[in-house]
Order: structure tokens, then C-alpha cells, then sequence
């Protein structure tokens, strides 16, 4: 009964508040201009992601309707924009080869759910733990994979039917070379140069619009031999379930994990990036990923392909002035009226057009400063981000993230095996009782004293393998109260080199085991006979009365050398 309880009240806390409706009625107007400013961004941007998606231009205007206005309202962060984006363009490709538009539609709705599930689990606070170098490298990837997608229009030929993006690219740059058309190529080289060059001189003027417009006129006044968007439906499609084949959904499992997975790690981020440039703001993850969830079940419905927060489009919203969830409705509202009422305007902008506004886009995805801040900062960081990327090209773009999360997790932990350290230390401030100089001397030639400090992981064979060939002692003492974590690699060669010493004639004491550490230590029997005999303490002072004790056993101290 009580997880039912605790299920309903995760639910209940992701659902709007009345503190949305508030932020949303305080500066309005502020609003309205950040929501008219992203509208004009975000137009060429969800055209040509919905043709470069396989679907078309209207699936592409459509998702940033709908998913736009729904992830507003039901997402955790007040500035975020959602719609269809450049990486998540790069997912579907092979999914429309595999399993046709109908196959991205019930993909869409899966991945839907799976977030939904997602946000109850409050799974969105791992987004943390993603590395900032696999964020590096899954960006520059995405750029690249973005950048060889618009060839084909940029270049004025026809697609290669493969979902090899560098296939595609290599195929495209053959067939221009046999059949050179400079029209589309030169188009597209004013486009991008236009954006590029305008956003550093004047970073508020939507230039990308402006670009599109410009190409627009110039080939219709010009008859130029330019492909064009072609007709679009003067309105979004009636809500349809006629996509769904219940035999063919187990088949789409996969693709749908693969969709819901980028759709959270790509909004997240997002989100997290809004945060960091917005002014007393915090973005609620495990209700972004409900947000996300409800588009991507609704937006399917509409013929739109799957959704995520946008983070180009997030960052104009701020950088305009948002303060609210009121702009990104406002977006949304904005690109509905041009569905309805410029239809026939839109389908007129040439493909090449739009070629160029990604182009753009994907260099300007490129942080250069970034990557090379991040390449400099460890090998580990250059080599998880170089990874990630290469990843990122060659295979898809979840499998990338896997590859470059558990590559960064192996080499993380290799560096924190790696701080433990083996020390040598002196009986001075342990040493219990008064003792002359002759006794010090004699303690300090028979017994060493070893603090193991840090993470007693699978590298700790490096330094204890170097204590096992400790000579010309008679007792080591081994302080364990700073061993901070204990594995069953590093507790077998512990144990391996405890029996060394012990087979040398050495005797081993052991002090100061964390109560947490005494589990895998027995459970492999490191310190079982140690026990039994006698030789695990509590302190270091203890075990070095004993160690005391036992070299007068031996003889090695005289009863004159011993102080009572």
C-alpha cells in the first residue's frame, strides 16, 4: 500500500504548479519577445532536421509545435526549448531504413513511455554522473555526423540510400564531382557564411531567418535550378494511431531505448546548460523527463518524430530574456500560425537553403576553446573525448555515450586504485610506555611499521608486491585505519603478500581494520589466521606491545632492554 502511496506522490510532484502560472504572469512581455525571437530561430532549424530525419519538412514543424508547447508546460525547467534536434536526427536515420516512417512514429511513442517511467523512477539525478568529457566528445560528434548529413543538399544531388552518414557524405561528394552544380553549393556557402559571420557581428539578429528569406527570394526571382521543401499541409494532421503495429513493437524495442536514452541525456543537459546561464534558476530532472515523455507520446500521434529539449534553441530563449515558461509556448504558438497560415510560403525555400542553416549550426556546435581545454586537462579526459566522438561517427550515438561512460568509469577508477599509497612510518608517537635509546634503536632495527592509505583496489599489487620483498626485519606492522575501500583483488593480494613475508620468517601484525573492511577479509581468508593467532588489533600501540612481546620471546630483546 505505501508504494502505491510513494508511486502517486511521485506523480502528483511532477505535474505543473501553481508557481509556473505565477513566473509566467510576471514579466510577460519579456516573454513574448524571447518566445518571437526563438520562433524565427527555431523555423529553418525544424525544417530541415524533420527532412534530414526522413520524414520531411511538416514532421519536423510539426514536432516543434507540439512537442515545443507540452514540454513547456509539463517540463522541469522554465527555460528550456524543446523540439526536434540535430542528434536526435542522427538516431532516427537508421531506424527510417530499418523500419520505415511508421517504425519512427511507434519509436516515438515507446521512447515516450520509457521516459515517463523514467521520471516516476526519479532517474534523473544520474545525469550527474555523466563525465563533462563524454559531453565534449558526444557534441563534437554530433557536429561532424550533422555536418556530413547536409552534403547531398549543400551539393544539389540525391541522397545515397544507406543510413552510413559517411557513406552518404562520400557518395554525395563523388556524384558532385562527376555532375558539378554550383547553384545549390554556392547557396549553401552564403547561407552558412552569412549566419557565421553575423552571429559575431551582431549575436540578437536572427541571421539564420534572414539567410533562408534572402535564398528564398533569389531563386525565385532568379529561376533558379534549386530543389525546394515542396508542398506542406496548410495544418498539423488529425491525431491517428493507424502507425501502430502491435506484432512489429517488441522489434522496436531496442530503437526505442536507444531514442528515450538520447532524448534524456541530450535535455538534461540542456536543461542543466539553461540553469547555468539563466539568474537564480534550477531545472527539476526527474520532471524534465516527464515533460519529454508526454511529448514524445503526444507528438507521434501528430506525424512528428521524436523530441528533445534543444540546446541551441534553449540558449537563444535565455539569452532574449526569458524568464518563464511563457516563451517556449509562445514559440510554439508562433510556428502553429506559420503551419496554418504560410504554408505555401514555406515549401518555396530551397533545400540547399537549409543545408546551410545546419552547416551552420553543426560549427557552431563546436566549442573549440572547450575541446582543447578539456584535451589538455588529463589524458584521460582527451582520451574519453576523442573517443566518444570517433564513437559517435562509426556507430550511433547511445552506443557512443555507453562506450565513452565506461571508459571514463574504468580509467577513473585505475586513478583512484592508483592514489593508494604504502608508507613507512615510525613507532615514535605509537610507542607505549617509556623506553631508553638502546630499546628505540633495537625496535626500530627489528620492527616496520607500513600505513596503507586510500583504496585498497585491483592496482594495489603495485605497492604490495614491493612490500613482500621488505628484508632484515623481524615484524611489520600493517596500519589499515586509513585504508579507505577494500575489493576482492585488492584483499587477495594483501593475502598473497602476507603469506610471502610470513614464508620469509617475518611475523605480520595488523592494526586499526575499519569495521566495514573485516567482510572481504574474511570472507577470503586473508586475516583468518592472523586472528586466530592472535595478531589483529584494534590500535597500533597494541600491536606494537605484541610485536615488543614477541621479540623478547625470541630472545632479540634482553629483559634489561625492556623497561617495566
Amino acid at each position: 500500500m505505501s508504494t502505491a502511496s510513494d508511486v502517486r506522490q511521485r506523480a502528483l510532484a511532477l505535474l505543473p504548479a501553481r508557481d509556473d502560472l505565477a513566473a509566467m504572469l510576471r514579466r510577460p512581455r519579456r516573454d513574448l519577445v524571447a518566445g518571437l525571437t526563438v520562433a524565427i530561430v527555431a523555423l529553418p532549424l525544424a525544417l530541415g532536421f524533420g527532412i534530414s530525419s526522413g520524414l520531411g519538412a511538416a514532421a519536423g514543424l510539426t514536432t516543434a509545435v507540439i512537442a515545443g508547447a507540452l514540454a513547456a508546460v509539463f517540463g522541469g525547467s522554465g527555460l528550456q526549448v524543446s523540439g526536434p534536434t540535430g542528434a536526435m536526427t542522427v538516431v532516427l536515420v537508421p531506424i527510417v531504413h530499418a523500419h520505415g516512417a511508421d517504425g519512427v512514429l511507434a519509436v516515438g511513442l515507446l521512447a515516450g513511455l520509457i521516459l515517463v517511467g523514467l521520471a516516476i523512477a526519479r532517474a534523473g539525478r544520474y545525469m550527474a554522473y555523466v563525465p563533462a568529457s563524454v559531453v565534449e566528445g558526444f557534441t563534437l560528434g554530433i557536429a561532424c555526423v550533422i555536418g556530413l548529413q547536409q552534403l547531398p543538399s549543400a551539393l544539389g544531388v540525391a541522397p545515397a540510400d544507406s543510413d552510413q552518414v559517411a557513406v552518404v557524405a562520400a557518395r554525395a561528394v563523388a556524384s558532385f564531382a562527376a555532375h558539378p552544380h554550383w547553384t545549390a553549393a554556392a547557396i549553401t556557402a552564403g547561407v552558412a557564411a552569412l549566419i557565421l559571420v553575423g552571429a559575431r557581428i551582431r549575436p540578437t539578429v536572427p541571421f539564420s531567418i534572414l539567410a533562408v528569406v534572402a535564398a528564398t527570394v533569389l531563386a525565385d526571382a532568379a529561376g533558379l535550378d534549386v530543389q525546394q521543401i515542396g508542398e506542406l499541409p496548410s495544418g498539423l494532421a488529425a491525431p491517428s494511431l493507424a502507425f501502430l503495429d502491435l506484432s512489429t513493437l517488441w522489434t522496436l524495442a531496442g530503437p526505442a531505448v536507444a531514442v528515450a536514452v538520447l532524448a534524456a541525456l541530450e535535455s538534461l543537459l540542456s536543461a542543466a546548460v539553461a540553469d547555468g546561464m539563466g539568474v537564480n534558476h534550477k531545472h527539476d530532472p526527474d520532471r524534465e523527463l516527464f515533460g519529454q515523455g508526454l511529448a514524445n507520446l503526444v507528438t507521434p500521434l501528430f506525424g512528428g518524430v521524436p523530441a528533445t529539449g534543444a540546446i541551441a534553441r534553449t540558449a537563444v530563449n535565455v539569452r532574449s530574456g526569458a524568464g518563464s515558461r511563457l516563451a517556449a509556448l509562445v514559440h510554439a504558438a508562433l510556428l502553429a500560425a506559420i503551419v496554418y497560415t504560410a504554408a505555401p510560403l514555406v515549401g518555396r525555400i530551397p533545400l540547399c537553403a537549409l543545408a546551410g542553416v545546419l552547416l551552420a549550426t553543426a560549427v557552431r556546435m563546436i566549442e573549440v576553446g572547450s575541446i582543447r581545454a578539456m584535451a589538455r586537462a588529463t589524458r584521460s579526459d582527451a582520451i574519453v573525448l576523442a573517443l566518444t566522438a570517433i564513437a559517435t561517427l562509426a556507430l550511433d550515438l547511445v552506443k557512443a555515450v555507453i562506450l565513452g561512460l565506461v571508459v571514463a568509469g574504468a580509467l577513473a577508477l585505475r586513478a583512484v586504485a592508483r592514489s593508494a599509497r604504502l608508507q613507512q612510518v615510525p613507532l615514535d608517537h605509537d610507542l607505549p610506555g617509556d623506553h631508553t635509546e638502546e630499546e628505540r634503536s633495537l625496535l626500530d632495527e627489528h620492527i616496520v611499521a607500513y600505513r596503507i592509505e586510500g583504496p585498497l583496489l585491483f592496482a594495489a599489487h603495485r605497492f604490495l608486491l614491493e612490500l613482500s620483498e621488505v628484508a632484515h626485519v623481524s615484524v611489520i606492522i600493517l596500519r589499515m585505519s586509513a585504508v579507505s575501500a577494500i575489493d576482492a583483488s585488492g584483499a587477495l593480494v594483501l593475502k598473497d603478500a602476507i603469506e610471502k613475508l610470513q614464508h620469509r620468517g617475518i611475523t605480520v601484525l595488523v592494526s586499526g581494520i575499519r569495521p566495514g573492511h573485516h567482510r572481504p577479509l574474511d570472507a577470503l581468508d586473508v586475516i583468518k589466521h592472523l586472528r586466530a593467532e592472535g595478531r589483529v588489533f584494534p590500535s597500533t600501540p597494541e600491536a606494537i606491545e605484541s610485536a615488543r612481546a614477541h621479540l623478547h620471546q625470541r630472545g632479540i630483546l634482553r629483559d634489561n632492554d625492556v623497561l617495566q
